[in-house]
């Protein structure tokens, strides 16, 4: 597995943690725990950016590994 590939999966990871973390902010009626998952899903957000701008920068070094 090439390391464009494991930083790929790593981004549907993340984005798949995302999402759940939206998910129990949307099912919970405590507030506190409503913001700590709100909380979490933007850190989380910041960090699918960052490593989506890794694999851009893998796909510009090395063009076989852009995904069509």
């Amino acid at each position: 597995m090439t390391v464009a590939t494991e930083v790929k999966m790593c981004v549907a990871s993340l984005k798949s943690a995302q999402a759940s973390l939206e998910q129990f902010a949307l099912n919970t009626e405590d507030e506190e725990a409503k913001k700590l998952f709100e909380d979490a899903a933007r850190t989380t957000e910041q960090i699918v950016q960052q490593v989506e701008g890794r694999v851009r920068q893998l796909e510009n070094e090395e063009p076989e590994y852009k995904s069509y």
